[in-house]
């Protein structure tokens, strides 16, 4: 399972004005800018590492544009930082790769037109893109091969005319489990009129990378399309241009990126180190051909998250170590580890390497969103190539500062706090608690706002926000990550309080003022603190949230998961542990008001969950609750409406409860204060 304001008032409005307008007129980050942030991801450095291809993800906006997800661009920036839009406005493009030659650009995308999801390639220096490749379905996923002049493509096996005959006449039957679609792969020649020829590969495939030898493929490949066989089953397989199997790879659990040298004897994986490794962060090498992999970092207190090659002996990785991200390289056999760029500064959750040896990196900080970042063959510090939203230069922003502190038991442990923008002398604060899901995931010194965790509008409201890692979460090695196994609820949750206290005790947070927050296991721990600890938490909002364990592991999509890598034991076996780690056990202790919500089309975290708990806690009747589901959502809300109303009801819920007059909760009504869309919109 897998990352809030200025008065009530203000925070329901709206603006119409640019961010940047906005920005000068506002004493801090206010909801209308997070809704509108840009993103850089998915970047991809040239052949000679003169120019960066990367995806901009960019927010609609609210009232203007039809509702749905930001859309994402093409752009392209050079050394010196000149931007260039490639395919911009209303088109959501993914995966840039480089042609051999460097001089175009491959992507994804489904453009005016396409029936389906097409392969697309857009030259450097000037022209129109081109469709070179498609599928009777979506193109997933492709990689090239060495010479530019063929594709692998991946694609769910396309529905059958028969079945979706049946299925326009109203059979829309779902069979659980048994109606899934495999994930085919099939190889392209670019811009030719033959047809594409399938691989017959039995199961379905996750990942596909051509070996730059240019006569074989990894291949990640499950035994179904199922959410808990992709985590838990899949495989590395190596197979022949002609899908004959020249190898395979028996990694123990949950995988990562794979990555093939430059001469095709060698392929990294980032592995799970073994079957209850709660997330993928092993370096691992082997030949072409498979077989054993050696772990090149053993006992690496951290998680590596990228990897790529400088030649064909040198790996260059990043490695999430704590809060911050660290950017070195490593020899093939295990020697010459090296750091090029130190466990500080901006955190980079992105790599990609030129033949030159130099390297573009998606990182963030503290004073902004993702952007891209150059870092010369040779140089100690990367360039930051990129500005995606130049408002933010006028916009305060609050302190943002590591914590340290000692749990209960002795266990040291880190969060990020976000200051008040401004504080009183020594005058407490309100604090907003924001837990991290998963729990194999971390929070990083980076931008911590989003619609979820809007921290720097939450400060700007004069509250601190508290993003603790507690034990469980990744980017401390796999020890750490495995301290709550067969335990969920217990020590790791008590991180959370102690990390509360650690705040309460160094004079800055107010005790009776503390809500608490999250999504998915995060949502998890809202509910334990509204139940379980309801007398340190004041406020709680659930957000995709468990509230039931035994029931979540029969209902939610990755029951194998959740017993191999957290519970260990099932629900028939050990009772009693599923019942007291589950909220409802403990609702007739409630006396925090919470806001529960949900995306009703929610398949890791059933929407059941949130029935659950405000049923117990409604029948309860001893503290306020409300429920807001969200149509068509999932495990998270995607579509620009449903998240700027999530934000409202999360700012409108704490700031009731914790500075506001409490008591009844806020009218469930609110007023969004759109701007008009024009006739053209």
């Amino acid at each position: 399972m897998q990352r809030w304001i200025m008065g009530i008032a203000c925070a329901l409005v709206l603006a119409t004005a640019t961010p940047a307008v906005a920005a000068r007129q506002s004493a801090g980050m206010t909801l209308e800018q997070v809704a509108q942030t840009r993103a850089a991801n998915q970047a991809a450095i040239s052949p000679d590492g003169s120019e960066v291809a990367y995806v901009l993800s960019v927010p609609r906006t609210l009232g203007k544009d039809p509702d749905g997800p930001a859309r994402s661009e093409l752009h392209v920036v050079d050394r010196a930082g000149h931007d260039r839009g490639f395919v911009t406005g209303q088109v959501d493009v993914s995966a840039p790769r480089w042609l051999p030659d460097g001089q175009s650009i491959a992507y994804l995308s489904k453009r005016e037109g396409d029936a389906t999801r097409r392969l697309y390639t857009i030259p450097l220096r000037g022209g129109e893109s081109t469709a070179v490749a498609h599928l009777t379905g979506d193109i997933s996923s492709f990689d090239l091969s060495p010479d530019g002049r063929r594709a692998v493509l991946l694609a769910a096996q396309p529905e059958d005319a028969a079945r979706k005959q049946l299925r326009e006449q109203g059979f829309s039957q779902k069979v659980y489990e048994e109606d899934w679609r495999p994930v085919e792969v099939w190889i392209a020649e670019l811009g030719s009129s033959a047809s594409p020829r399938k691989l017959a590969i039995e199961g379905s495939v996750r990942t596909v990378r051509w070996s730059p030898a240019g006569d074989r493929l990894a291949v990640v490949v499950a035994p179904r399309q199922l959410t808990d066989d992709m985590m838990v089953d899949a495989r590395v397989r190596i197979y022949s241009l002609e899908g004959r199997e020249l190898g395979r790879v028996d990694n123990p659990g949950k995988l990562g990126e794979i990555a093939w040298s430059p001469d095709g004897e060698h392929l990294a994986i980032i592995s799970a180190a073994d079957a209850n490794d709660p997330s993928e962060g092993r370096l691992t090498v082997l030949g072409k051909t498979g077989g054993a992999q050696r772990d090149l970092l053993p006992g690496l207190e951290g998680h590596v998250w990228n990897v790529a090659w400088r030649d064909a002996s040198t790996l260059v990785f990043l490695s999430q170590e704590g809060v911050q991200s660290r950017l070195a390289e490593i020899a093939v056999d295990g020697s010459g580890q090296r750091t090029l760029l130190p466990a500080a500064g901006p955190v980079h959750m992105g790599l990609s390497v030129a033949r030159n040896g130099d390297v573009a990196l998606v990182g963030s900080t503290p004073a902004h969103p993702s952007e891209i970042f150059h870092l010369a063959a040779g140089s100690a510090e990367p360039r930051r190539l990129t500005d995606s939203n130049p408002w933010l230069a006028d916009v305060r922003l609050a302190q943002q500062e590591v914590v340290r502190y000692t749990a209960r038991d002795g266990l040291e442990l880190e969060g990020l706090l976000v200051h008040p923008l401004e504080r009183r002398g020594n005058a407490r604060v309100p604090l907003v608690v924001v837990v991290h899901g998963g729990p194999e995931s971390h929070n990083v010194n980076g931008w911590l706002n989003s619609y979820a965790q809007p921290a720097q509008t939450l400060a700007a409201q004069g509250f601190a926000a508290f993003f603790p890692n507690y034990r469980a979460s990744t980017g401390r090695g796999v020890a750490f990550s495995k301290l709550d196994h067969g335990r969920p609820g217990m020590e790791e949750f008590d991180d959370l309080v102690d990390g509360v206290d650690h705040l309460v005790d160094i004079g800055l947070v107010d005790r009776d003022k503390v809500g608490i927050t999250g999504g998915s296991y995060g949502g998890y721990a809202s509910a334990w603190g509204a139940t379980y600890y309801s007398e340190r938490f004041a406020a709680s909002v659930m957000f995709v949230g468990i509230s039931d364990q035994a029931s979540l592991v029969t209902t939610g999509d990755i029951p194998r998961e959740q017993y191999q890598v957290h519970m260990q034991t099932w629900p028939w076996e050990s009772p009693e542990m599923y019942r007291q780690a589950s909220p409802i056990t403990h609702a007739q202790k409630s006396r925090t008001p919470t806001l529960i919500l949900h995306g009703e089309a929610d398949p890791r975290v059933p929407v059941m969950q949130s029935y659950m708990l405000y049923r117990y806690l409604k029948l309860a009747g001893q503290a306020p609750v409300r429920l807001v589901l969200y149509p068509g959502e999932g495990h998270g809300n995607s579509r620009g409406a449903s998240r700027y109303d999530y934000s409202l009801r999360l700012v409108q819920w704490m700031t009731h409860y914790l500075t506001g007059p409490g008591g009844e909760p806020p009218a469930y009504q609110l007023d969004y204060a759109l701007p008009k869309a024009d006739a053209a919109g």
